[in-house]
């Protein structure tokens, strides 16, 4: 450091772990001015102020996050708006990643089937094969649950929740049996119930039980759906509805018996709710 307490390029690029080359690009782009630029050499300074920002922007750049976005931050960010930077960029990142998992299956359906498996689809880029549908339907209904019994879920996790099993659900209409759709209804009715919204939770509740019962299903379905009507009840606040759908839930034979466990406890575990 020189004795007037301004820092080099270099001692800047190792306090902050970014690279001198970094740092004239970013001197250029206007995002990290040094405050002095010796006249006659051409050298440029920084305040030992500026290493946090410094740094800060090394983490945003090694996350990937648009220099444009970072430059929006301004100087001394605050933490709050960092935070809000990065929730858009797992957004964006998510995105992509979907995007690059369906690049990958259709990967693995040319190898097992051949090119000429995705020729049909040259002329309609946007339709999806059926496989490809299935393995969304899924991977995202069991990505719901992942969510569902997470202890600690942010307000962009209970987005992303309720993003996916929408998705789901419709992946599963298009290419589903009835069970699909009716577990994907059920799904989307269990995912607001979590989240303490009536209105949407009896929607899809009311909706998994109209195809249930359109198309004759019984057993460990149907069970279900009276238990997503108790549940959406019970997150109302309508303790006599909600055990009126309880009772009918409680009293659907079933056949086997770890899913008759099972629907026991879920119905249970809406007294506390009420």
């Amino acid at each position: 450091m020189d004795v007037d307490g301004l820092l080099t390029v270099g001692e800047l690029a190792r306090r902050s772990g970014l690279t001198a080359k970094a740092l004239r690009h970013y001197d250029r782009l206007g995002l990290l001015a040094p405050a002095e630029v010796d006249r006659v050499t051409g050298y440029r300074r920084y305040t030992g102020e500026q290493v946090p920002f410094a740094t800060l922007v090394r983490v945003l750049r090694d996350l990937g996050v648009p220099l444009d976005r970072i430059k929006s931050l301004g100087p001394a960010p605050d933490a709050d708006v960092v935070a809000d930077v990065l929730r858009a960029h797992r957004v964006r990142l998510e995105a992509e990643l979907t995007d690059v998992q369906l690049k990958l299956h259709g990967t693995d359906q040319v190898i097992a089937k051949g090119w000429q498996s995705m020729a049909a689809r040259a002329s309609s880029a946007n339709v999806l094969d059926a496989d490809t549908e299935r393995a969304l339907a899924k991977g995202l209904f069991n990505d719901v649950w992942a969510l569902l019994e997470k202890t600690a879920r942010t307000p962009d996790d209970d987005a992303r929740m309720t993003h996916m099993a929408h998705a789901s659900c419709l992946h599963w209409s298009q290419v589903g049996t009835a069970v699909n759709v009716v577990r994907g209804e059920w799904q989307c009715s269990r995912v607001y119930a979590t989240l303490r919204r009536f209105e949407p939770a009896l929607h899809h509740a009311k909706r998994a039980l109209e195809i249930c019962e359109a198309n004759q299903l019984a057993d460990f379905d149907l069970a279900f759906c009276y238990e997503a009507m108790a549940r959406a009840y019970a997150v109302g606040g309508d303790a006599e509805e909600a055990k009126l759908w309880a009772d009918r839930a409680r009293e659907v034979p079933i056949a086997e018996d770890d899913d008759r466990e099972l629907l026991i406890s879920d119905v249970d575990s809406i007294l506390e709710l009420r």
